[in-house]
């Protein structure tokens, strides 16, 4: 019994390894093509259906945006998210860090990310946060903080203490960004998950940087769907966009995207003359390489239908048709089929793959937010104007994935 034990934990590690592990980045606004900070989080989790939640301001709360997982249709727990103030944040777990403790409370994250995002405006803020939280706190984790005065930041996290790591620091961060997986540096040495992913986002970056080409339609399109192995230097985008469409299938488990890959946000910050609202979470509530990114804004009108928790599918109607893509890349229905993705659904010769048909569509919406966005930073809109393009989104969303899902 003993050996079974032992065998199945083994298992268990490497399939979280190989499966769950998110991928994040807080990069100041000195290494963007615009000058806005953005923090970036590639979610990996067993919670593979998400929404997007519009939580209203309260009485001394402020009111925000955020990734719930669809199983809380409450939105108890919130896995990224901005608010009006033009604070945003995320998180990655970090694996290292509490391995000697009894301490019983844990997996406070989610939690602790709401009460952020209802209480905190700025970098200070969240430090006295933390600061004030009982301890334990219940948190094994990375969270990256943006702010509207241009503040950028990761901070390790464990129950106990603190540690801040400021991308606007040129002595921890001289390039201007700070990547994260599953592991801190202040924990344990060698033991986390995440390190080829990290690996992965060191050489986007770096490459990004000397090409000053840092800017969140590259962290969207090249970065999040990035899917070059360091390890096996394939580039398997670049390869199979060469080849005819066939039922080949690639080992994915340490591509930046993978199997648990549940969501994706890209939170683009404000310059400090600009508008905090129109901080912008670029939303991806489902697998990136099938799921078409929408931006999203803590204002006053509804967020769009179609990533809002929908009643009758008890999830949002995107990862709702995103799931039936996702399931179609990784077709093999036994227990080692998450680790094999059929390569040609998402690229090939034909040029009809998933990610093929979606990015010319997210650079079209990407140009028209822009132009709202050089209006709507200075001046905030009447409601109508942003309900309105919401329906423009809506549409798009509809009409891509009916052709999508029938393909």
């Amino acid at each position: 019994m003993t050996h079974l034990k032992y065998f199945f934990a083994i298992i268990f590690s490497l399939f979280l390894e190989n499966a769950y592990c998110c991928t994040t980045a807080v990069i100041s606004g000195k290494a963007t093509k615009d000058g806005r900070p953005i923090i970036w989080k590639l979610r990996d989790t067993d919670f593979l259906e998400n929404y997007a939640k519009k939580f209203p301001a309260e009485k001394g709360k402020y009111a925000f945006i955020g990734i719930v997982n669809s199983i809380d249709s409450l939105g108890k727990e919130v896995w990224g998210g901005n608010n009006e103030l033009g604070f945003a944040i995320m998180n990655s777990a970090s694996f290292n860090v509490n391995l000697n403790d009894s301490a019983k409370v844990k997996d406070n994250e989610g939690y602790f990310m709401k009460k952020a995002l209802e209480t905190c405006k700025n970098l200070e803020d969240f430090e006295n946060l933390l600061n004030n939280t009982p301890k334990p706190m219940g948190l094994a984790t990375h969270f990256g903080v943006i702010d509207a005065k241009g503040g950028a930041a990761f901070y390790e996290v464990n129950n106990y203490t603190w540690t801040k790591y400021d991308a606007n620091d040129s002595n921890i961060a001289p390039e201007g960004f700070i990547l994260r997986t599953n592991f801190s540096e202040t924990g344990k040495p060698n033991i986390g998950y995440g390190f080829v992913r990290l690996q992965t986002a060191k050489l986007i970056f770096d490459k990004a940087i000397k090409e000053n080409s840092i800017d969140y339609r590259d962290i969207i399109q090249k970065f999040s769907r990035c899917l070059y192995n360091p390890i096996t230097k394939n580039d398997y985008r670049e390869i199979y966009e060469k080849e005819t469409a066939s039922d080949k299938f690639i080992h994915s488990d340490n591509l930046i995207t993978s199997y648990g890959s549940a969501s994706c946000i890209v939170i683009q910050g404000v310059k400090n003359n600009e508008v905090p609202q129109f901080t912008t979470m670029w939303t991806m509530i489902g697998y990136p390489n099938t799921c078409i990114a929408l931006p999203l804004w803590a204002s006053e009108s509804e967020l769009p239908n179609a990533v809002i928790y929908n009643d009758s599918l008890k999830n949002s109607k995107l990862n709702h048709y995103n799931m039936k893509l996702f399931k179609e890349c990784y077709p093999i229905d036994n227990p080692d089929g998450y680790h094999y993705l059929q390569i040609s659904k998402l690229v090939n010769k034909e040029n009809n793959g998933y990610i093929q048909i979606i990015e010319p569509i997210e650079r079209n919406i990407f140009d028209e937010t822009e132009k709202k966005l050089a209006k709507w930073r200075n001046k905030t809109p009447p409601k109508s104007e942003i309900e309105n393009f919401y329906t423009e989104l809506n549409d798009i969303v509809e009409k891509t994935y009916e052709k999508l899902i029938e393909k």
